[in-house]
């Protein structure tokens, strides 16, 4: 069974719950958090799937805050996490194909459960084409000198 990680600051509460429930018995699911719709804030989630990632407690995980957006850039802060925000099938696959993304972003209030649903199927099945793009993502994960 697949071990991926889950975690959404409460507007993304709902579809988590979805998302874990669909895949029961197809992904063993590590729950960061939250556990209600009680106000939090995305960034101390995000930070639970950076810190696994870079753990090797898991390979792949699901994030979900209102929009995605904030989540995803938080959890892209971490040198070893290539989240990608998606909102359809397509980018759920390129990001996959092209970037090797290893944690896949939704925001609540944009996508509907079926369209998530897919983009996680998509995820869990597409691998990475390697060849051009490798070169590419190998630089995703270095840290950058800031002039």
């Amino acid at each position: 069974m697949v071990k991926f990680a889950i975690a959404s600051d409460h507007a993304g509460f709902m579809l988590k719950k979805a998302i874990k429930a669909h895949f029961e018995g197809k992904i063993e699911w590590v729950d960061l958090g939250t556990d209600s719709l009680d106000s939090v804030d995305y960034p101390d989630f995000a930070d639970a799937m950076g810190e696994a990632i870079t753990n090797g407690d898991v390979m792949r995980g699901v994030l979900i805050c209102g929009s995605g957006i904030g989540i995803s850039i938080a959890a892209n802060r971490f040198p070893k996490v290539r989240a990608a925000l998606c909102l359809n099938e397509k980018m759920s696959a390129l990001a996959r194909q092209h970037n090797d993304a290893n944690v896949l972003a939704f925001g609540e209030r944009l996508i509907d459960v079926d369209t998530a649903i897919k983009c996680v199927e998509i995820f869990l099945n597409t691998e990475f084409e390697g060849g051009r793009h490798s070169r590419r993502v190998d630089k995703l994960g270095t840290e950058k000198k800031r002039i």
